[in-house]
């Protein structure tokens, strides 16, 4: 879909893009602060952020209850969410077009005027720890926390994080609300048809949000470091569930992100790739896949999968070799250019819907506040070549950081061994 990018500046110090997609049936908002989890005032209140999520839908200044308050939001067929992170909590909207005015004041009521409660408060307790007890069962869920943190970043695991439920009380919930809702800490991205007019609307309803100031919160600095494997015993896991990262300290710009989807496209795409594609014909691994995270402070380049115990040892000097492959420059120039026709047609593919176009700017500039250029994409995805993939696995390989989690019943000999072949 055509669309156009507006940044605008707010006079209460929040920012935002204004996306104008011609002729859109629907409005998408989404407001974004730096304030997830890692903000947290102490490490004992770990999961605060993730409650005021939870209860940023319940009372406010309008509404006595949730239910009073979805039953309005929704009574048109809207739909609205939120999610926390580390680093974000991002209250989520759409409509259709005809009602954005009444949804998008009812958002500054929900984010601008919560009436936190111990009633509620009480109640999303217990609705975050049966989320958190569900993530328990979930391997893939158990092993990055451990990663990250055996790497030196400052992340509990799910039963810490679980365990620090209780300890938050309603005058923290209010103290982590104050300082991170604030003006200068906002961002925010809207989406859909954007006429002038409503454009200057759309500012006007925004600068009268009632935030305090602030600022801009900082992202946490970690001192990185490579980290031993880590097993996580399960008795009931008759196989293993693993993760593994390469880190290098530093924010890959949006060209060397392309480089990366194409080079984990070759390793793990689909079934004639080089990683998967040959595990798979081997019957070594029903699952397996690779990707990047880029944060603002560092870029971890991410493999996950399950293997049976008897296979393990074989998928891992195949993983082992063909990476080893990758960083000797013995790339076919037929991988790479299957590889950049795949991407080109999944980025034409990514602008289907005002929603898609959301998320596409939305990432970057809440991380970092960096408007990547939809139209530049082509450019970056054609000028791919083997040095630059070669250059780029080499630094992450290099880098000296890394680390290597698994689920299992296995001994820890086996998962030792396992990470064994991650010396490239």
């Amino acid at each position: 879909m055509k669309h156009s990018v507006d940044e605008v500046f707010l006079r209460n110090g929040a920012k935002g893009l204004l996306i104008n997609v011609p002729g859109a049936s629907v409005m998408n908002f989404k407001i974004q602060f730096r304030g997830g989890c890692r903000y947290a005032k102490k490490p004992e209140l770990y999961e605060i952020a993730h409650l005021v999520e939870h209860l940023s839908f319940g009372a406010n200044a309008r509404f006595k209850d949730e239910q009073a308050f979805e039953a309005e939001f929704t009574k048109n067929g809207a739909y609205h969410n939120a999610w926390t992170s580390d680093l974000s909590v991002c209250y989520e909207a759409e409509c259709a077009d005809f009602e954005w005015e009444r949804i998008l004041d009812l958002n500054r009521v929900s984010i601008t005027e919560p009436r936190f409660n111990e009633e509620e408060l009480k109640s999303e307790k217990a609705t975050v720890r049966a989320e958190l007890t569900g993530y328990m069962n979930d391997y893939t869920r158990l092993i990055w926390p451990r990663l990250m943190s055996s790497t030196g970043e400052k992340v509990p695991t799910l039963r810490e994080r679980l365990n620090t439920v209780s300890n938050i009380e309603l005058k923290d919930i209010r103290e982590h609300y104050r300082r991170t809702h604030t003006a200068s800490n906002m961002r925010f991205v809207i989406a859909g048809r954007l006429p002038r007019r409503r454009k200057r609307q759309i500012i006007r309803n925004l600068e009268d949000w009632g935030l305090k100031e602030g600022s801009r919160l900082d992202v946490p600095l970690d001192d990185l470091h490579s980290g031993d494997p880590v097993l996580i015993r399960r008795k009931d896991a008759s196989n293993i569930t693993f993760g593994f990262s390469f880190l290098t300290t530093r924010k890959l710009p949006a060209e060397e992100v392309r480089i990366m989807d194409c080079l984990n496209h070759i390793l793990n795409g689909t079934t004639s790739s080089r990683i998967f594609g040959q595990a798979r014909k081997r019957g070594l691994i029903y699952g397996m896949g690779s990707s990047l995270t880029n944060s603002i402070r560092n870029s971890s380049w991410d493999f996950d999968g399950e293997v049976n115990l008897e296979t393990s040892e074989e998928l891992f000097s195949l993983i082992q070799k063909e990476l080893n492959k990758v960083l000797n420059g013995e790339i076919t120039e037929s991988d790479i250019e299957a590889a950049k026709s795949y991407a080109l047609g999944r980025h034409q593919m990514s602008a289907q819907t005002v929603s898609q176009i959301s998320d596409y700017y939305s990432d970057s500039y809440f991380l970092g506040g960096d408007i990547e250029d939809y139209r530049k994409i082509p450019n970056y995805i054609n000028a791919i070549d083997k040095p630059k993939i070669v250059a780029l696995a080499r630094e992450f390989a290099g880098s000296g950081i890394k680390g290597f989690a698994a689920v299992s019943s296995a001994e820890k000999s086996i998962i030792t061994s396992l990470a064994g072949h991650l010396e490239i």
